[in-house]
């Protein structure tokens, strides 16, 4: 029983490990542009089903993507962290601040520019606080993708 105990929580800390490795601004970027490329060359069933897939190529680090339509329904197509909110509308999430960081990274994905950092405070699930968050979001065609670090 020991072992099974200490294996356990062995295995616990090497994810907890894993998660608390910190992706920088610049693979942030990287993995949005990736992303951007893939739905671009495989369309949307195929790269929503990626960017979802947990053990898939856009989960590295603390990093992931999300996506939502360029419609501004606010609906999440896709989020490589949490399958259960795919197909919900969380156009009213609001950060621990009372920002509304959906309607935000919305805004900036449909903007004439089509891109940019948006920044709000989140829940860090490796140190259990709430910190500051920067997400880098680019709208593929109807489609606004990003990936958020932690600052």
């Amino acid at each position: 029983m020991k072992k099974l105990i200490l294996a356990c929580v062995m295995m616990v800390a090497a994810l907890c490990a894993g998660a608390a490795e910190k992706g920088t601004a610049d693979e942030a970027v990287a993995m949005v542009k990736k992303a951007s490329e893939f739905l671009k060359k495989n369309g949307k069933e195929k790269a929503f089903a990626e960017f979802n897939n947990p053990k898939g190529q856009f989960i590295s680090k603390d990093l992931y993507i999300f996506a939502f339509g360029a419609n501004g329904d606010g609906v999440e197509l896709a989020n490589g962290a949490n399958i259960k909110l795919v197909g919900k509308n969380v156009l009213e999430m609001k950060d621990a601040d009372g920002k509304f960081l959906i309607k935000d990274i919305l805004a900036l994905g449909m903007s004439k520019e089509g891109k940019g950092w948006v920044d709000y405070k989140w829940p860090n699930p490796s140190t259990g606080t709430v910190d500051g968050k920067r997400t880098y979001v680019e709208r593929v065609d109807d489609v606004v993708i990003g990936c958020g670090i932690y600052k």
